[in-house]
């Protein structure tokens, strides 16, 4: 009986660590999330709840995640051949800025 218990629990460990990493949400859904969370919030409803989201969710409504402010500044500074001091005044500068 424990054999078999034993046996069962080691076989799912693994699919249980699979089914987590699947579980990850996109930037996009996490957006979605937020966004409903906070029309939720404001209890809007119909119409303007419709208009609400996809305000949300429009493009300009989206700011970048860290990650991604990172890579568009790392590719910016090396498109301008920064070094040094330079590029990390340019990558403060570029990182602080609303994104």
């Amino acid at each position: 009986m424990y054999k078999t218990l034993l046996l069962a629990a080691c076989l799912a460990l693994p699919l249980a660590g699979h089914a987590a990493e699947e579980k990850k949400m996109t930037p996009q859904q996490e957006k979605m999330a937020a966004c409903n969370k906070e029309a939720a919030d404001k209890k809007l409803a119909g119409d303007e709840r419709k208009k609400f989201m996809s305000s949300c969710l429009s493009a300009k409504g989206v700011s970048q995640t860290q990650q991604e402010k990172m890579a568009t500044c790392n590719k910016d500074a090396s498109a301008k051949n920064l070094k040094g001091d330079d590029r990390k005044a340019f990558m403060s500068k570029c990182l602080s800025a609303g994104g």
